[in-house]
């Protein structure tokens, strides 16, 4: 498996988990339901990866971009490491690899 599509995955992962712990700790419908939405895109993007698709490519960046953009923005916000701080420094490093694969 590409590393892009395992950044795709990994990142869809935690924007799963993270939507879920935030509506346990708070009773946040928006985080369960960004969350859902947000990493269910990045996997189906990882999946269009591995089938070379440029379609999932195309998907993974620009959810996670706009993941990146929007955490920077709580970060900026809350000043708290979690969840924004995390999220801003896995999407980083998730945009990065992305970006690799488009040459």
């Amino acid at each position: 498996m590409s590393a892009p599509a395992i950044a795709a995955f990994v990142y869809g992962a935690l924007a799963l988990v993270g939507g879920i712990i935030g509506f346990a700790q708070v009773r946040s419908k928006v985080s369960l339901i960004s969350g859902i939405v947000t990493g269910l895109l990045l996997i189906l993007g990882g999946v269009g990866i591995v089938q070379a698709q440029p379609w999932g490519l195309i998907l993974a960046i620009s959810v996670t971009g706009l993941l990146v953009v929007v955490f920077v923005g709580r970060l900026v916000k809350t000043r708290k490491a979690m969840p924004a701080g995390l999220m801003v420094v896995a999407g980083v490093a998730a945009l990065a690899t992305l970006l690799q694969a488009l040459g």
